[in-house]
């Protein structure tokens, strides 16, 4: 039953194509030698032409695995999120009851608000800019 099995299995193959590309050369006929053996035996090489290759194999490895749009893309996400959360953790982020070091900062943003507000309202504009922080108690 086995045998039944792989013998369709092989009669579905693929069939080789009557024009297959035939290469001019084998690896044991090819006149195009290489100059040096690769990888080279590193306990033959000095210490100073075992670091040339190093540094020469770690540069073209960045080169081949840089993604620079990539990377752009991910910094600037980074940067985007961090400063969104800190602009949100000074002037909205509501810890509580009590002051906070930004009730300041916080006031001076709401009448910078409240001044662009009353701007809008004498063009005839109007929107809802009712988030303000409370003037300080005391």
């Amino acid at each position: 039953m086995a045998s039944g099995l792989f013998s369709n299995f092989f009669r579905r193959a693929p069939q080789v194509p009557a024009n297959a590309i035939k290469f001019p050369f084998t690896a044991e006929t090819n006149p195009y030698h290489c100059k040096r053996a690769w990888p080279p035996e590193f306990a033959k090489l000095s210490q100073k032409h075992q670091f040339r290759l190093e540094r020469r194999y770690r540069r073209r490895t960045k080169l081949k695995w840089a993604r620079p749009t990539w990377m752009k893309v991910t910094k600037l996400g980074q940067w985007g999120s961090i400063l969104f959360v800190l602009v949100y953790g000074v002037l909205y982020l509501d810890m509580g009851e009590g002051e906070t070091p930004f009730d300041g900062i916080r006031r001076w943003y709401g009448e910078q608000v409240g001044d662009a507000e009353t701007l809008l309202a004498k063009r005839g504009e109007k929107k809802n800019m009712d988030w303000r922080v409370a003037p300080p108690k005391g």
